[in-house]
């Protein structure tokens, strides 16, 4: 679904006639800036969602190294 050059010419006809043209600057600006915030927060979240996967998987690998270390204990002492 594609908008053609009529459909863009008339929502920019209707938001000229809803919002008048002084307010448009300001809607780009809020818009501009509701983008930049939603994009930071999605980087943080992103960021923040892979540093929690590092430290389980750290904490992971510790804890196999611990469960075959005690395996190994464990074998030793049947022997």
């Amino acid at each position: 679904m594609s908008l053609g050059f009529t459909e863009i010419i008339l929502i920019v006809l209707f938001i000229l006639i809803v919002f008048g043209a002084k307010r448009i600057p300001e809607l780009a600006k809020a818009l501009g800036r509701a983008s930049y915030e939603f994009k930071k927060a999605k980087n943080e979240l992103s960021e923040e969602s892979r540093e929690f996967m590092e430290t389980a998987e750290k904490a992971a690998e510790k804890e196999d190294a611990q469960k075959s270390e005690e395996s190994g204990k464990e074998k030793d002492r049947q022997s």
